[in-house]
């Protein structure tokens, strides 16, 4: 693939991340955008849990299988290596709009906290949960994670190369932070309609499975570095780990 032409997918992909990312926000906090988790026309009760659990699955499988290094090295037989990654998140990005598309509101409330300073704190945390992912991103590599960086590298002719393991800021109290701001986000709402609680317990599990074999993949990557580290830091509760 020309170097041009390698380029221009990666900002057209990583574009098209950023706008499924913000409307991402909107979706789950039923905020300015014209189809939110609780917005639509609603189905008959079990076939708007079929329909939300298929749209799930068709998101979360894809995601965390082209995301092991296994179907990587079959993938860049396929596709060319610089590019991989902004696929990723391309599809990865294509796959949650079609998620927000199609996606079936079950409007019957589990919860409701109607208290206002029980509510704004229930507002904080929700845009607190998407500050931390975004802060996580940028505090390892940000344009790595979504391909930028090695469609410039290839741009400008440099080789490119895993970025080094660095454990800043929220690395030091949680392994992953980033994974946590989306739990935060997911299931900080004042009302929480069935459709909700279906999406966060979906999402949450997705999460508590995919950084299984996450770590694992970081455990070849980095060794014995990710192993102390591990064993130092908590996963997910900023929980000081028993030495």
């Amino acid at each position: 693939m020309g170097r041009i032409l390698a380029l221009l997918y990666g900002i057209g992909s990583y574009l098209v991340f950023f706008v499924t990312f913000v409307y991402a926000i909107g979706f789950v906090g039923n905020v300015l955008v014209p189809k939110s988790i609780n917005s639509g026309r609603s189905a008959s009760l079990a076939r708007s849990i079929l329909i939300d659990a298929v749209l799930l699955g068709l998101f979360a499988i894809p995601h965390s299988v082209m995301a092991r290094p296994r179907f990587k090295r079959w993938w860049t037989r396929i596709i060319p290596e610089v590019i991989e990654r902004s696929t990723y998140v391309f599809v990865s990005s294509l796959l949650l709009t079609f998620l927000f598309w199609q996606w079936q509101p079950i409007p019957s409330v589990i919860w409701e906290v109607r208290n206002p300073v029980g509510r704004a704190v229930l507002q904080v945390l929700f845009w607190m949960g998407w500050a931390i992912v975004v802060l996580s991103t940028f505090l390892i590599s940000h344009f790595d994670l979504f391909g930028l960086r090695q469609v410039y590298l290839h741009q400008v002719g440099k080789p490119s190369k895993d970025s080094d393991f660095r454990t800043p800021g929220p690395y030091k109290l949680v392994r992953h932070p980033l994974m946590l701001g989306f739990i935060i986000a997911f299931w900080s709402t004042p009302k929480m309609t069935f459709g909700h609680l279906i999406f966060a317990v979906g999402t949450t599990t997705y999460i508590l499975i995919a950084l299984q074999f996450e770590e694992r993949d970081l455990v070849r990557i980095h060794g014995n570095a990710y192993e102390s580290y591990r064993e130092r830091v908590s996963m997910l509760l900023p929980i000081p780990k028993n030495r």
